[in-house]
């Protein structure tokens, strides 16, 4: 049996059924999800229409670089989306699909560190999403945490890390906009890391699965791609990106998305998925080709959002001291009280679940947990539950201030 496997946490929404077993909820209050961030808004029927189509796909067995239609589907999108010179994104070298980027943000580790070397550290964001933190443990790694902290807006505290750690860093994992603050790394910030993947030999792995929910059309969040290419950096070196249709086009249960940058990253990525076993389906495929080539839909749903939250912060902002984050669909909020109870309160009295900001974090060096005292809010149920669950969780705050 792999000995790592014995170092691995719990995952936060196992830690949220413990806390919640043999709680009772109220009867009079309708049960709100607010903890996990599964979109509910409704799938593209077009998207939909695509996939029905190809389910004759079935009968063969799919290339595991997915079709050449996939592919350049993808470069377009990001050549568009990210103002990125016209021949740098080749579809045949720098997109590889993945089904969901969940499974390739854990396997790019398994493919990347090379346990040879005696530089042993994974650098990961805290808090975090734990697929990353489960990556660098089961790669063999020793996992580094850099805090994301509210003194500083929720950016990372870059600063804060010792030259012996950059030194000994094989891979730097980031997630913008965060995961769960929102917060969207500063161009001039992603441009100063590959600086310092330069200089230290190592890969820049970042998770842009938000990139797409945002509150200004003429504000879009910087990627790592355009950072490099603004840099002169066009051929993306040490530089790999994740992107999702998951959050994009609200089709979490198509597991599709894709990985682009460096091509000899791909190139090898690719050997790896081709003994992994991971092929995206035909009919997948079909619909996620469907999906990237299309804009529209996307401006409509960020337009939800858009309403969500002004409506949720005329609710919440005050007494939550809240602000619209610069991404994604979370609410981070520090509290006034601790967050379990909280949790647990809001549980006990209200019917609502939301996910304590300590399960998506681990103490930090300096010994403090930078979740704490906060919850993460997924704005993703239909407007109106979240506005009753706005109101409840007042209710709560002030039964318990």
């Amino acid at each position: 049996m792999n000995p790592s496997l014995s170092k691995l946490h719990p995952y936060p929404f196992e830690k949220l059924s413990a806390l919640y077993r043999n709680l009772q909820t109220p009867d009079k209050a309708p049960a709100i999800n607010l903890s996990i961030g599964e979109p509910k808004h409704q799938p593209p029927q077009f998207v939909l229409d695509a996939l029905t189509r190809a389910l004759h796909g079935v009968a063969n067995y799919p290339p595991t670089r997915g079709s050449t239609g996939i592919r350049e589907a993808i470069a377009t999108w990001l050549i568009h989306r990210f103002t990125l010179p016209a021949t740098s994104v080749d579809a045949q070298h720098n997109v590889l699909p993945v089904n969901g980027t969940r499974e390739a943000l854990f396997a790019i580790a398994q493919c990347l560190y090379d346990t040879s070397l005696a530089k042993k550290h994974i650098l990961i964001p805290n808090p975090f999403y734990q697929i990353y933190e489960g990556a660098a443990l089961l790669a063999g790694a020793e996992p580094w945490l850099y805090d994301t902290p509210a003194r500083l807006d929720y950016q990372p505290d870059f600063e804060s890390i010792p030259e012996p750690v950059w030194q000994q860093c094989q891979i730097l994992y980031l997630c913008t906009p965060g995961n769960p603050a929102g917060a969207v790394i500063p161009e001039a910030t992603l441009q100063q890391v590959l600086l310092k993947a330069e200089q230290y030999n190592f890969y820049v792995v970042s998770d842009e699965c938000y990139s797409e929910i945002y509150p200004d059309e003429s504000n879009r969040p910087c990627g790592l791609l355009q950072a490099a290419a603004n840099m002169g950096n066009t051929d993306f070196k040490r530089c790999i990106v994740f992107n999702s249709l998951s959050k994009r086009s609200n089709l979490p249960g198509l597991r599709s998305g894709f990985t682009a940058g460096d091509s000899n990253i791909i190139k090898k990525f690719l050997l790896y998925r081709t003994y992994h076993g991971c092929a995206m389906p035909a009919y997948t495929d079909a619909a996620s080709t469907a999906a990237w080539s299309d804009e529209q839909h996307v401006v409509e749903n960020r337009a939800l959002y858009r309403e969500k939250f002004r409506q949720v912060l005329d609710l919440l902002a005050t007494p939550l001291s809240l602000q619209q984050p610069d991404g994604g669909f979370f609410l981070w909020p520090q509290l006034p009280i601790d967050e379990i109870d909280f949790t647990r309160w809001l549980y006990t009295e209200q019917n609502i679940r939301v996910l304590p900001g300590s399960y998506l974090s681990r103490p930090s060096q300096q010994n403090r947990n930078p979740g704490a005292n906060h919850v993460r809010l997924a704005l993703v149920a239909p407007l109106e539950q979240c506005l009753q669950a706005s109101a409840r969780i007042i209710e709560c705050l002030e039964q318990h201030r």
